[in-house]
């Protein structure tokens, strides 16, 4: 049973990938296989036609004229010294006549009666023309074009498999030109990064204009580093870059690179830059630049000769730029804490933009984006929306935006309502509903439970975000859970904050511990998700009051002084000192939960037992219990007032 807890989801502005091929060898097997099958094939076929046209019967001359002379014939045609021979009764034989000598002639010599002879329609046809030829030549010269097309064929392959190696070092980018109005994309398609977007006008206004900063002895950055999280716009904020300045835009990934012979990721950096100086002005982007440029020598990530050599010529190629060249290289990753030194240092990828993510207003612009090409019905509220979704990125509101579309017509509906848009926010964020998922009376009544505790504490707590939604319907991997929605967007976040997100993540494994006497596997995700919290407040915040001002993790959760995998610069007395501090705020939660609950056991039963009937409670009816029962729901100004 999960619970969304702080920020429900983090969230990104608004990415391709190729996957391996066969080598040249086995693509020429491959090639010549297929036409061998096809040769054959024809063959087959051939031949099957030929011996349909064998499977007639043919008759003797003698046979033939006692038929005709008992009146069984009723057509003759007549093919050079060929006859077919068509029956009364609709049967078909062939016969030969003498050659050199007339059918009549021949029918007299065998003494056929001349009435018998006059009821047979007897046809002569000149045995010339293509088809005469084609019939007569087509087995000596089709078998022997069979042949020629497959030696033609199959050396065509081995020339184009060649040429294959030869290309083998060149560059893979994906070339993206000014003229192609369908790629192109500029600031206005770029909802957000304001700050972002005034960092890149200038190299817009360079690759426009270079003259302006050539003349006062400026030189405009080699290059450009984009970090972020995931979705945050990185890779559409490059091309809009390209296309605000109308250049050529190179993009490839960094894995594209990296192959399993040493020296190919070189030579394609190599063949990179020179196309995009020949096309100059030019943006060269590198996505996911973390692939081949990790810290060298570290042995982490699997480095090899073949990556670090990649990296040292992309080094020597930044290098080697010339003012005037207006090539200008731009890279994104959202692991910029790997990167290697050398790639970072004045001179080389020396300007670094972070992209964070969308605030209320940024995520209402972007939802208006999104929402260009699809019809609203009257009652959506965008503006409501962007409230709703703290935490998504450009990426996640895409798919909202994407997945109300789909809702509406999946139910036949020409127009998107608000309805469709508060559905997808819990799909993007939990998953689909899982109707299928039936809970018995007992599992139902104890997630009902579950989910109420996690509401009733969180509503009680001072610093703990307002409830927004319970529902025990399955999504996802969930059976239950508890949207929670803070009242306004943070970049900062309090120790009280985190010790209220802590005993809320708890409010469901106490009610099943005190309620029930008993635990199930369901708050198994909340566990994980507390201790989590408390270990970053005591090893990464400095907000255990024991351990001090010290930071002993990165926020990647790795030592911060250790470069191998699984180091620890602490000692295992400092370790143990961790576990207490963090098992100490474990416990104090527990008993703060442990006595909401007794206090507050009536609202927590009305809660659970309306869940049992209903199963999905909204804010109003949520926050019309809880003034029943005397506890003021969390507004705006509460929230300014504890700040």
């Amino acid at each position: 049973m999960k619970m969304p807890l702080n920020k429900p989801k983090r969230i990104i502005i608004t990415k391709s990938s190729k996957g391996g091929g066969t080598s040249p060898g086995q693509g020429i097997m491959k090639q010549a296989f297929m036409a061998l099958v096809i040769f054959l094939l024809l063959v087959s076929l051939y031949s099957l036609f030929s011996d349909m046209s064998k499977s007639i019967e043919e008759v003797s001359l003698s046979e033939l004229t006692q038929e005709i002379s008992t009146g069984n014939i009723s057509a003759i045609v007549v093919t050079g010294d060929k006859l077919e021979v068509t029956y009364l009764d609709g049967g078909e034989r062939v016969s030969k006549k003498e050659a050199g000598t007339a059918l009549t002639t021949t029918l007299k010599n065998y003494d056929v009666n001349k009435e018998a002879l006059s009821k047979v329609n007897i046809e002569v046809k000149n045995d010339q023309g293509f088809l005469y030829w084609f019939a007569s030549l087509a087995p000596i010269f089709l078998p022997i074009a069979f042949i020629v097309f497959f030696l033609w064929f199959l050396s065509r392959q081995v020339k184009g498999a060649g040429m294959q190696a030869f290309s083998f070092g060149q560059s893979k980018a994906r070339l993206t030109t000014p003229d192609d109005k369908s790629q192109q994309v500029t600031f206005k398609d770029v909802a957000g990064c304001k700050e972002a977007k005034e960092e890149l006008r200038e190299i817009v206004d360079f690759l426009k204009n270079p003259k302006k900063f050539l003349d006062i002895g400026a030189r405009i950055p080699k290059g450009i580093l984009l970090m972020g999280a995931p979705g945050t716009g990185k890779t559409l904020l490059a091309r809009a870059v390209a296309g605000e300045a109308g250049v050529s835009f190179f993009s490839i990934s960094g894995s594209e690179f990296v192959e399993m012979f040493v020296g190919v990721g070189a030579s394609r950096v190599r063949d990179l830059f020179d196309l995009a100086k020949k096309a100059a002005p030019a943006i060269i982007f590198v996505d996911e630049i973390d692939a081949v440029g990790r810290v060298r020598g570290t042995g982490v990530g699997g480095g090899n000769d073949e990556r670090e050599q990649t990296l040292n010529q992309i080094l020597v190629e930044l290098d080697g730029f010339e003012p005037n060249e207006k090539v200008i290289v731009m890279a994104a990753t959202n692991r910029p804490d790997v990167l290697d030194p050398a790639l970072l240092r004045p001179g080389r990828f020396d300007r670094r933009v972070t992209l964070d993510l969308p605030d209320r207003k940024d995520r209402e612009d972007i939802l208006l984006i999104h929402a260009r090409k699809k019809p609203f019905a009257e009652d959506v509220r965008i503006a409501l929306i962007a409230e709703r979704t703290p935490g998504f990125s450009g990426a996640d509101l895409y798919s909202l935006m994407n997945e109300a579309a789909i809702l509406a017509a999946r139910e036949s509906r020409t127009k998107v309502s608000q309805f469709d848009l508060i559905r997808s926010i819990e799909k993007v964020m939990l998953g689909p509903e899982r109707k299928s998922h039936i809970l018995s009376k007992r599992e139902k009544e104890l997630t009902a439970f579950h989910e109420a505790g996690h509401a009733v504490v969180a509503s009680v707590l001072a610093y703990a975000d307002p409830v927004h939604k319970i529902s025990i319907i399955s999504r996802g991997r969930v059976a239950g859970y508890v949207l929670k929605l803070p009242l306004e967007d943070r970049k900062l976040q309090s120790k009280k904050e985190f010790l209220d997100d802590i005993a809320v993540a708890l409010g469901g494994y106490v009610v099943e511990k005190t309620i029930f006497e008993d635990l199930t596997t369901g708050p198994s995700n909340d566990l994980q998700v507390a201790t989590a919290l408390a270990r970053d407040m005591v090893t990464k915040y400095g907000m255990s009051e024991k351990m001090g001002p010290m930071a002993l993790e990165s926020a990647s959760g790795k030592p911060i002084f250790g470069l191998g995998v699984g180091d620890k610069e602490y000692s295992e007395r400092v370790g143990a000192m961790i576990d207490a501090e963090v098992s100490k705020i474990m416990n104090d939660a527990m008993k703060k939960v442990e006595k909401i609950i007794k206090d507050h056991r009536k609202i927590l039963d009305t809660i659970a037992r309306r869940l049992v009937e209903v199963e999905t409670i909204e804010q109003k009816e949520f926050e019309e219990i809880l003034v029943a029962h005397g506890i003021t729901p969390k507004k705006k100004k509460d929230i300014e007032h504890q700040v």
